[in-house]
């Protein structure tokens, strides 16, 4: 069987894809002399947070996905980011191709709430690999690609938040039920504003308006019950 080997040498941000779009350049290296026709390889890249320390805002960021600091010794477990496939031309020996990975801005999706939560640093990725290989010098040989093989990749953050930036400069994303977009599409022309940021900003400020009194000093404020702890992603 022909040993396989991949290492993951850079990562960056695609300008020019329709989304969010990250580009790993991946080096594939077979067996000395073996011809390689095709290689269809399948990719799962993981998360895995426990690798890096965190700073006193990154934990704060980072409680909805792993609760508390002094709970992450159990919590800090790999996350999913993407799953994809590419199809690797033919070579002899080694090669280096692109492996893009669509993204999405979606703060419900753990790997977009990680990636944002990061300051300055960089993201501990693991990719595991698999697929199919058709090799062989004359006509071809059809055989799997081991299930073991994989690759670590320390990726800048700096590239999550370009490739954000491209697509959407100094904006954030919010996924809203079908319902509430269109209570908020009636709410908006009722009272004739002339974007959704003036909308949200018009809510905002009547939920100041409406809110009550904060105790003053000597005055016991309401006990607020502790949220629910969350499950790890």
């Amino acid at each position: 069987m022909t040993d396989f080997t991949f290492t993951c040498t850079g990562v960056r941000a695609d300008p020019y894809a329709a989304g969010p779009t990250l580009v790993f350049r991946l080096r594939v290296t077979a067996t000395a002399e073996t011809r390689v026709h095709a290689l269809a390889l399948r990719c799962q890249i993981r998360i895995e947070p426990a690798r890096r320390g965190y700073g006193p805002g990154e934990a704060a960021a980072l409680h909805d996905l792993f609760g508390e600091r002094s709970r992450w010794g159990t919590t800090l477990q790999p996350v999913q980011f993407a799953q994809v496939a590419v199809m690797v031309p033919s070579f002899t020996g080694e090669i280096e191709t692109d492996v893009p990975v669509p993204c999405s801005y979606d703060m419900d999706i753990a790997a977009g709430r990680y990636f944002s939560a990061l300051e300055d640093g960089e993201a501990p990725l693991l990719m595991l690999f698999s697929g199919t290989a058709f090799t062989g010098a004359g006509g071809f040989h059809v055989e799997p690609v081991p299930w073991d093989r994989e690759a670590s990749y320390r990726m800048p953050a700096s590239v999550w938040k370009e490739m954000m930036e491209q697509h959407f400069p100094g904006c954030g994303w919010l996924k809203l039920p079908t319902d509430t977009m269109d209570e908020l599409l009636a709410f908006r022309s009722r009272h004739a504003l002339a974007s959704w940021e003036a909308t949200v900003r018009a809510l905002l400020d009547a939920a100041v308006i409406a809110e009550p009194p904060r105790p003053g000093p000597g005055r016991a404020g309401p006990v607020l019950p502790r949220a629910a702890e969350r499950t790890a992603p």
